[in-house]
């Protein structure tokens, strides 16, 4: 029994290895998945939510290159800190045109400031204070607050890999169960459990991650229990057709015969037997999630300011696609395309080498 599974899960893991797209969209994913974790380390700008605003700067084009004065901070931010919320005392940033030394002073002209100067001791900086003159490129350019745009973008991964696992987490917990309770027993629970899915079902999800979220408030925990709540139809529908169909085979009733709780023969029997449909919803639910919660910042009952989320990105510049800078919204779009793309393909990829018909 161990050869023949360890075979089957090599000729599972070879034919997803051979679908070329499902292949190079799950590389995407573990990628996008390592950008949410070191958001904040690899970020240009990596303060608290990449929220450091320069209004003179505001919706510059990609490329757009600024001089800046860093001016450090007297406190700092642990690595493991950093790495969770971002730098909380990130270096004050100023914007300059020009700057010279006088005695024992650094005086700066602001950016489009020509005919004032600001004066800065020379005590502030520890160094020499052309390594705190720095030329700061915005690769994707700046949103209409002067915020680098790319950074913004790459801390709103976390946002969306975080609301995916954890509805994906809490779809799976409530319709595995319920779903395998429903297909197991059948009669009056499963007749109790279907008018439940069905009555769930039936109300459109965008509708109830609304009430759900207006219910327990604004906010992206509220939205990542919210959308999690709404998921579970499908993933107890999938079980419990999949219990049905097995909870007669033979090693059932031996198990049975044998005096196995249900509890027992359900979770350590039927289930792992039934994983690979499971693993295809999952993924398929992983992309609904995103989705939703992007439509849910755009409608501005999701993540709230400053947290930089997909959709709120696209809600705050949408406008500027009449305005000549569409890329203001369409690089987000595109991040929002490419990652819910890749979940589908990757879903796509993982049933076909899952198929047991096939294997």
């Amino acid at each position: 029994m161990r050869t023949s599974s360890k075979t089957l899960t090599s000729k599972a893991v070879q034919r997803f290895s051979n679908n070329t797209p499902g292949m190079l969209s799950f590389l995407y994913i573990i990628l996008c998945g390592c950008v949410a974790i070191c958001c904040y380390l690899i970020s240009p700008d990596n303060s608290k939510n990449a929220n450091q605003m320069h209004l003179e700067i505001h919706s510059k084009s990609p490329g757009f290159t600024a001089q800046t004065l860093e001016i450090p901070s007297q406190k700092k931010t642990s690595l493991f800190s950093k790495l969770i919320y971002g730098d909380e005392f990130p270096p004050t940033q100023i914007l300059i045109d020009s700057y010279r030394i006088t005695g024992e002073h650094l005086i700066v002209k602001k950016r489009k400031e020509f005919d004032l100067e600001h004066k800065f001791p020379l005590t502030l900086f520890e160094e020499s204070v052309a390594s705190y003159i720095k030329t700061k490129t915005y690769y994707f350019g700046t949103d209409k607050f002067g915020r680098d745009l790319l950074s913004r973008i790459l801390i709103g991964t976390r946002i969306s890999f975080s609301i995916g696992f954890i509805a994906v987490l809490i779809s799976l917990l409530i319709g595995t169960s319920i779903g395998a309770i429903a297909g197991y027993y059948g009669g009056r629970i499963d007749a109790f459990c279907m008018w439940v899915i069905n009555v769930t079902w039936s109300i459109p999800t965008l509708l109830l991650v609304i009430a759900i979220t207006l219910a327990l408030g604004k906010g992206v925990w509220q939205v990542f229990i919210s959308v999690g709540l709404t998921m579970w139809v499908e993933v107890a529908r999938v079980v419990r057709g999949q219990v049905l169909s097995i909870k007669t085979n033979q090693y059932v009733e031996a198990a049975k015969a044998l005096g196995f709780t249900d509890f027992r023969i359900i979770f350590k029997h039927i289930l792992p037997n039934i994983a690979a449909p499971i693993i295809v919803i999952s993924a398929a639910n992983f992309a609904a999630s995103i989705l939703i919660e992007s439509g849910l910042s755009f409608l501005g009952i999701g993540a709230q300011p400053p947290i930089p989320s997909w959709g709120g990105i696209v809600k705050d510049h949408y406008s500027y696609l009449l305005l000549g800078k569409p890329y203001l919204a369409v690089l987000p779009g595109m991040a929002i395309s490419t990652l819910v793309m890749a979940f589908v393909l990757t879903g796509n990829a993982l049933r076909d080498a899952l198929d047991v018909k096939d294997l």
